[in-house]
């Protein structure tokens, strides 16, 4: 019987003993009641503002070339993704209809001459009279002047390039019968590989604080090892009337390098305002949930108080803060995981 106690008694304090060990295990520090903390002062400090943004790189023209009469495309001598350079003829309509206007053309100047100098020895002998001798001129003049119109819709049956450039789509191709004005070939500009831009979809407030001049640093995604400088070149005066976002055009430094038009950017654009923020440990931070957070700071003797708080950015050691910390001096900087507005610290200086 007495045995039977014995082990009683030793199951009973096994069981104590464990519970006892659990407790000490869920509390890391050792403690039930009273939590040591440390604390730091918070401090200020101005950033030069940073805006973060991505986009596609295009070209700083895009143009669709067209002819300016209608008529059946003769030749088309570029193909999409071709470069070409300033001058260079790319396309040209049949000259069967063109040749024959132009032939009419120098006919018809060819009779009102020859009428004119009639009228000329007529009015000399007193038949022609001032006023028709004036109509044979004025016949003259518009067939030259039907001529000159003429000719200038032969020149523009040739499409010339009208800057250094590459093809970005073929719309139409050969022995196509195609209407004035419609497009032909879909172009970008690129006068000395300078015309490359990254196209970036920036906010409202980010819209008011960047301007044409500033620095920003691009990354492509096909050059994924390689960083290029580049400058604010414009930017729209209206919103996207899709995306809902204010459009920034980045002018990229890429000497040799020809990117694709599409390819992805990514930029960081400097501004010139600078941005007041406080600086906190990356450690003093509780239920971080996107741009939102909370602290804790000392309330009175042994007690803590629960502070929200709006991150503007942060790094492996800081955080940066837009808003949240007014007024405060002090905050806990160690165990803020283990504490809430009930818990009572232990200062740790």
């Amino acid at each position: 019987m007495k045995k039977i106690q014995l082990f009683s008694v030793i199951a009973v304090l096994s069981v104590l003993y464990s519970c006892t060990t659990e407790d000490k295990k869920k509390n890391p520090l050792g403690g039930t009641d009273v939590i040591p903390v440390k604390i730091s002062s918070v401090s200020a400090l101005g950033l030069s503002q940073t805006i973060s943004a991505t986009g596609l790189v295009s070209t700083e023209n895009e143009a669709k070339y067209s002819f300016k009469i209608g008529g059946v495309i003769s030749r088309v001598f570029v193909e999409e993704g071709q470069f070409f350079r300033k001058g260079q003829l790319l396309a040209t309509l049949n000259s069967t209809e063109i040749d024959a206007g132009l032939m009419q053309s120098n006919l018809g100047i060819e009779k009102a001459q020859r009428d004119y100098q009639r009228a000329v020895n007529l009015y000399k002998d007193s038949v022609y009279t001032l006023e028709q001798l004036q109509n044979t001129k004025t016949a003259l003049d518009i067939a030259h002047k039907g001529k000159d119109a003429v000719a200038f819709n032969a020149h523009y049956s040739k499409i010339y390039a009208a800057s250094d450039g590459f093809v970005a789509k073929k719309i139409a191709s050969e022995g196509e019968v195609i209407g004035p004005g419609m497009p032909v070939l879909l172009i970008n500009e690129t006068k000395q590989n300078n015309n490359y831009l990254l196209k970036v979809g920036v906010t409202d407030r980010e819209w008011a604080v960047t301007n044409p001049g500033q620095t920003a640093t691009v990354t492509l995604d096909g050059y994924a090892d390689k960083k290029f400088d580049a400058l604010v070149f414009r930017k729209s005066q209206a919103a996207d009337p899709t995306l809902g976002s204010f459009q920034v055009e980045l002018k990229l430094k890429l000497n040799d390098i020809k990117p694709a038009v599409g390819m992805f950017g990514k930029a960081e654009i400097s501004t010139s305002q600078d941005e007041n923020v406080n600086v906190i440990p990356y450690a003093s931070l509780v239920e971080a949930d996107g741009d939102k957070a909370f602290v804790f700071t000392p309330d009175g003797a042994n007690k803590v108080r629960k502070i929200p708080v709006t991150i503007s950015r942060f790094d492996n050691q800081q955080v940066y803060l837009k808003d949240g910390l007014d007024g405060v001096k002090e905050i806990v900087i160690s165990n803020s995981a283990y504490l809430n507005e009930k818990s009572t610290i232990k200062i740790i200086r």
